[in-house]
């Protein structure tokens, strides 16, 4: 079975609230690799801060043209 197929089959299943239950899970992982891993620490403060502004603003792109098309 396609990827793609999989989530979105796992999607059906969802709630309202479990998107924001993995966005959530994901940004307290990242902050406990942070905390956690050094070397993960190291790359991640080593990046320029412009970088993952770009990267946000790249991502939010669809998500913007989806909530303002008509």
């Amino acid at each position: 079975m396609n990827l793609f197929k999989k989530v979105e089959k796992l999607a059906k299943k969802m709630k309202w609230y479990d998107i924001s239950l993995l966005k959530g899970t994901v940004f307290f992982f990242t902050l406990f690799l942070v905390t956690a891993w050094a070397e993960f620490r190291n790359l991640v403060l080593g990046v320029h801060w412009t970088w993952y502004l770009m990267l946000s603003i790249i991502f939010m792109i669809p998500l913007l043209k989806k909530m303002f098309s008509k």
